[in-house]
């Protein structure tokens, strides 16, 4: 059976990059969707260019046209949504906008399989999350609504946190770099949590597409040496640079406390670091039957191990 072709929704962005790349190397005839309304914004060109040298193929297709996003659709086997659920950059996502991406796969009626764009913490356990960041939870559970409701092939990806934002600053808010003096340290810090690097996420992810264990299941990244606690984060840069930092224990509720002085952007970080540090919610379940895990399913991937990934900013 040949290997499937793939169309990226999202391709330009920071996560979907990956994805085009990961296709590539995996042997995918891989599109990309080029909209119309990029306009000016010159990074998106350029870096559609350059996965276009790499061997991606760009097809045009619009939100503001169904026509031409059936018509794109109709190309590939798989459709992956790398759209951006991002408040970090942004007070608006385009989340919802995956709706008319149903509609269409569900007209073109050729694709056989659909991953929404997700990547993070698992929607369907985040029913309680705080607001304002609970939106984007919500917002993945219409989505997954519709795809179930037009029974629509799907694999969901759950990546838990991203290394770049969440590992090389020890998990600092408002920083992307590692502290160089103080830390601030979650509660007792003894809080499992998951990272993973983000080309890691795109080869897992490429990886299940053809897969039928993954079909119709959610898929979690549980590399199992980039478990750690904040504490033994925070320990493993201080033996690898060999600096030690002052470190700053903050409570559950005065981190809460801190969101009253923030713009939406902020009160969101701080409300997704409080359920994955505080409440852990990414390690305070099994993987049920029905799900699946990616390390176990793919063992031959040399995922990028925290240690290592640290060396590059000593």
């Amino acid at each position: 059976m040949g290997k499937s072709k793939v169309l990226v929704v999202g391709g330009t962005g920071y996560i979907g990059k990956r994805m085009v790349r990961a296709s590539l190397a995996q042997g995918h005839i891989t599109y990309v969707l080029q909209r119309p309304d990029i306009g000016l914004a010159m990074d998106k060109v350029e870096m559609l260019l350059s996965l276009k040298k790499e061997g991606a193929r760009l097809i045009e297709g619009s939100f503001s046209d169904y026509g031409s996003l059936v018509e794109a659709v109709k190309q590939a086997d798989v459709v992956i949504s790398a759209m951006s659920g991002d408040h970090i950059h942004s007070h608006s996502h385009n989340l919802l906008l995956q709706l008319k991406l149903v509609e269409a796969i569900k007209e073109a009626g050729n694709v056989k399989r659909f991953l929404p764009s997700e990547f993070g913490m698992d929607p369907l356990r985040m029913g309680n999350a705080i607001e304002p960041g609970r939106v984007i939870f919500d917002d993945k559970m219409t989505v997954r609504k519709a795809i179930e409701e037009a029974k629509i092939a799907f694999t969901y990806i759950s990546a838990n946190c991203f290394a770049g934002y969440f590992a090389r600053n020890l998990s600092q808010i408002g920083t992307l770099f590692p502290p160089k003096q103080k830390v601030f340290i979650y509660g007792d810090g003894n809080t499992k949590v998951i990272f993973v690097d983000e080309d890691d996420v795109a080869t897992y992810t490429i990886k299940a597409i053809d897969d039928p264990r993954t079909l119709n299941k959610t898929v979690y990244l549980r590399p199992p040496e980039n478990i750690f606690s904040d504490r033994q984060l925070v320990e493993m840069w201080e033996k690898l640079s060999g600096k030690k930092l002052e470190k700053i224990h903050i409570s559950g509720e005065d981190l809460l406390a801190s969101m009253k002085d923030m713009d939406e952007i902020g009160q969101v970080i701080v409300g997704h670091c409080y359920h994955i540090f505080y409440e852990g919610c990414l390690t305070n379940f099994e993987i049920d039957e029905g799900q699946e895990e990616a390390s176990k399913l793919y063992p031959e991937v040399n995922y990028t191990r925290i240690d290592d990934y640290f060396k590059q900013f000593l």
